[in-house]
């Protein structure tokens, strides 16, 4: 699977997905809970269209690190598509605050999947 990301546009994240069959699911994740599911619409062999409406929690002020995952983000096998980072407001060290946001999406991920190797389900 491959995700293109055509961005955020009107609190819409969009893009294209190219995979041999359509994922049974596509979700929007931050800080381990997802906050939206994403809409697939069929755009050709092995194509689909994919938009996601983002709550207005993930675009108030601050940094926010987005994830796209492809499957259910509680189970293994679970995909991550694209990151995506959104800053709104006036942050002390954009950047800085940016990546970070974005290491605690990809952290929270992590801790999941090693608590649930360590329960051994």
């Amino acid at each position: 699977m491959r995700f293109e990301d055509h961005g955020v546009s009107g609190g819409c994240w969009t893009g294209a997905l190219q995979a041999d069959s359509q994922p049974a699911g596509l979700c929007v994740v931050q800080r381990g809970k997802v906050v939206a599911q994403a809409r697939l619409r069929d755009a050709g062999p092995g194509l689909w269209s994919v938009t996601a409406d983002l709550p207005g929690a993930v675009i108030d002020r601050d940094a926010h690190g987005l994830l796209l995952v492809a499957g259910d983000p509680d189970q293994p096998g679970s995909v991550v598509l694209a990151q995506l980072t959104l800053v709104a407001g006036a942050v002390a060290g954009d950047e800085l605050l940016a990546e970070v946001a974005q290491l605690r999406a990809e952290l929270d991920l992590l801790k999941r999947e090693f608590r649930r190797l360590a329960a051994g389900v």
